[in-house]
């Protein structure tokens, strides 16, 4: 695999792993991000229930988690849809719901078909996400990130993943899977996240650096 690991995401989803990645490039001295930043799968790390109620709480039990069974400083992400008309409905159930976890596509065409009667007006919604911290020395920090938009009625653009071609963010008129991966990286709810979570990304790694 080449160079050791020295920063885990806990995530099996390889479109974080590559914006996290493109996030990180050249911010950390001596960091190969490609090598040295690793999803759950590349060191063995155990999948986590996501048994909280909230995008934090759900963040921090698995960057905790996966800490914990790899030695290595972890990053988490819980992110999902929250739309207006729904009482911020998907929410921390973004990814299954239309009851099987991770299918885009059904749960696209569940949620189209929801807000089929629902005017343009009313179609208001964010993506959410929350970006934990967890270190073997036992530091945690949580960030969060929100990206606000208006749903479509019907997908557009190949890019991205999840609910990205039925969302038109603030100020654009094009869907989050029609953005250039820089584009995406510089507005999304999760680059945000993991902006401000950066500082504290740096320290740790430093101090695992220096031990």
């Amino acid at each position: 695999m080449g160079a050791t690991p020295r920063l885990v995401l806990a995530t099996h989803n390889q479109g974080k792993l590559r914006e996290l990645r493109e996030l990180l490039r050249g911010q950390v001295p001596g960091l190969d991000v490609d090598t040295q930043v690793v999803d759950a799968g590349a060191v063995g790390a155990p999948d986590v229930v996501e048994d909280q109620v909230s995008f934090e709480g759900n963040a921090l039990l698995k960057a905790r988690a996966v800490c914990e069974a790899t030695g290595l400083v972890a990053i988490a992400d819980d992110s999902g849809l929250s739309v207006d008309v729904l009482g911020g409905a998907p929410g921390i159930f973004s990814a299954r719901w239309s009851g099987k976890h991770g299918d885009d596509e059904a749960n696209i065409d569940l949620l189209l078909a929801q807000l089929g009667d629902i005017s343009d007006e009313h179609r208001g919604a964010s993506f959410v996400c929350a970006a934990a911290l967890a270190t073997p020395g036992g530091f945690v920090a949580v960030e969060m990130g929100h990206l606000a938009g208006v749903l479509l009625h019907e997908r557009r653009g190949n890019g991205g993943f999840g609910y990205d071609p039925i969302l038109q963010p603030d100020g654009y008129e094009i869907s989050v899977a029609e953005l250039s991966s820089e584009e995406k990286n510089a507005i999304s709810h999760r680059g945000r996240a993991f902006r401000g979570l950066l500082p504290q990304i740096v320290k740790a790694l430093q101090d695992q650096t220096a031990k």
